[in-house]
């Protein structure tokens, strides 16, 4: 190649090289057209707003009616109905405190199926109940207690308390497990709010009647004779003083808070949970209270209590307890007379109302 030709081609090449080299100052080179050039973009992603899931309510019919029996009753009265699967509760004043009288059974009842649980204590554990161990009023294991006592069981005691409504059986079991303190530590722990316990069934009957409980009164008669002694002045101020506020007092929905978290298997084992619910399905008392509305299929398993009385006054008049549909639905009921001057049908017909209610609406 001769000198003129390397030299025109050096000379093309300088030429290119300056061309590409040259930009404005101020700019960035274009990429080659061999590179794509991409935009990027942000698409915000959309959220579903989050959907809120509607309490359940009871139905419009039941609630009226509740709202309606409780209303049109001539008497102090909470009434709860709370279907245990659902959540809903329909009542009527259901949380003002009202006199237990003998419901607080099931609290003891629970308290002792509670330490089987913890093996703190056996069904088949021997007891023996003496004469000092006696109480007032209802109960039927007086007759058995005899000068060296009556030798029993935990079981037998529980069938006695829950079954037939035994004060003296429900009051051993209540000093068996540590008295009423235990009960309002456990019901506390166990979030049955809205129920207290009172102080076992000597000392709440007398001062209901405006009297402190002395040992020798054991097996009531001593009781009701101070207690026929009292004016009646102060008998009425003692009554009304305990009503307004009750040493045993439990809200309506407060009980059947209890009753659901029991049905729900939260407060015992399975086998306690069962062996509880059976004996209070076998309970003798009050079989025209809350079961008088039932229907073919329908159980019930619940606790009554029945308070004193002056002159025409009743107070404490109650049945709870848990009601099942024949598909196995649940509800926990509870009507809690405070006081009344009506007669015991009338108080009998509004319970039984209340079961035909949550009955009916179940067709609805």
């Amino acid at each position: 190649m001769s000198f003129d030709s390397l030299y025109r081609r050096l000379s093309i090449v300088a030429g290119l090289t300056v061309v590409t080299g040259c930009v404005p100052a101020g700019r960035q080179p274009l990429p080659p057209a061999s590179v794509p050039i991409t935009v990027q973009t942000t698409t915000p992603v959309r959220i579903p707003p989050k959907l809120v899931q509607p309490r359940p309510q009871p139905s419009a019919g039941l609630l009226n009616t509740i709202q309606a029996l409780g209303a049109g009753f001539n008497g102090q009265v909470g009434i709860s109905v709370r279907d245990i699967d659902e959540g809903w509760v329909a009542a009527w004043e259901g949380d003002i405190p009202r006199p237990q009288q003998s419901v607080s059974k099931l609290w003891v009842a629970i308290g002792v199926m509670d330490a089987v649980d913890r093996q703190r204590l056996s069904l088949t554990d021997p007891v023996t109940v003496t004469r000092a161990d006696l109480t007032v009023f209802h109960q039927p294991i007086r007759t058995l207690v005899g000068k060296t006592g009556y030798k029993t069981t935990i079981a037998d005691l529980l069938h006695g308390a829950m079954a037939r409504s035994d004060n003296t059986a429900s009051d051993v079991l209540l000093w068996r497990i540590g008295g009423p303190a235990i009960i309002n530590r456990l019901l506390g722990d166990k979030g049955i709010g809205g129920v207290r316990f009172g102080p076992g069934e000597r000392q709440l009957q007398a001062r209901t009647a405006g009297l402190e409980w002395r040992p020798e009164w054991a097996g009531g008669w001593g009781f009701l004779q101070a207690r026929a002694a009292m004016t009646s002045e102060a008998r009425n101020k003692a009554l009304r003083r305990y009503l307004a506020a009750p040493l045993d007092g439990a809200s309506a929905n407060g009980v059947t808070l209890g009753l659901s978290l029991l049905a729900q298997g939260k407060l015992l084992s399975p086998q306690s949970t069962a062996s509880l619910l059976t004996l209070m399905r076998s309970s003798k008392t009050g079989p025209l209270r809350l079961k008088s509305g039932l229907r073919p299929g329908w159980t019930l398993a619940h606790k009554t209590g029945t308070g004193q009385d002056l002159g025409n006054l009743s107070t404490g008049y109650n049945d709870v307890g848990l009601l099942v549909a024949p598909d196995g639905h649940r509800y926990a009921l509870a009507v809690m007379i405070a006081s009344t001057r009506q007669p015991i049908p009338v108080r009998m017909r509004l319970m039984g109302n209340v079961t035909r209610a949550v009955i009916a609406s179940t067709s609805r």
